[in-house]
């Protein structure tokens, strides 16, 4: 069996916590980004997709798309308690922008069950990086 192509990665940061998430297509870029963002917070293995979370988020440019969907899904859990761990995307451009509509599945957070590694207060803008000719983005987040 071959190996699974890598997702994400961790980056080094000084002060924060940042990933660089791959992805062959602008939409697997943004899913393994969020499933990178939630897999640093919560031990993911132990979250399934039995729970469904649907997004909807407008913005003029890609970098703003992307911030705003991991600021909308982090909100959810911060605010609801649902972890999620699987993602599905689809990222239509039009005039003035970009919009994103995407499902989310995943879990209610159980403290018991779920072991948070790290908690994530926000999706900044230092150091946002997509390259879609390369297959990546890089994302800081504020811990």
């Amino acid at each position: 069996m071959p190996e699974l192509e890598k997702k994400y990665e961790v980056m080094d940061h000084t002060a924060d916590i940042g990933i660089i998430a791959y992805g062959k297509r602008v939409e697997e870029i943004f899913e393994n980004t969020a499933y990178g963002m939630f897999d640093t917070m919560v031990d993911l293995k132990d979250v399934y997709p039995i729970g469904k979370y649907r997004v909807k988020v407008e913005s003029p440019t890609l970098d703003d798309l992307l911030v705003d969907y991991l600021s909308e899904l982090l909100y959810v859990y911060s605010v609801e308690f649902f972890v999620m761990c699987d993602f599905n995307v689809i990222i239509h451009e039009k005039d003035d922008g970009y919009v994103l509509s995407g499902v989310a599945l995943g879990e209610p957070l159980n403290k018991e069950k779920h072991k948070i590694k790290v908690e994530i207060k926000a999706v900044t803008y230092h150091e946002l990086e997509i390259n879609l000719k390369k297959g990546y983005a890089k994302v800081l987040f504020d811990i």
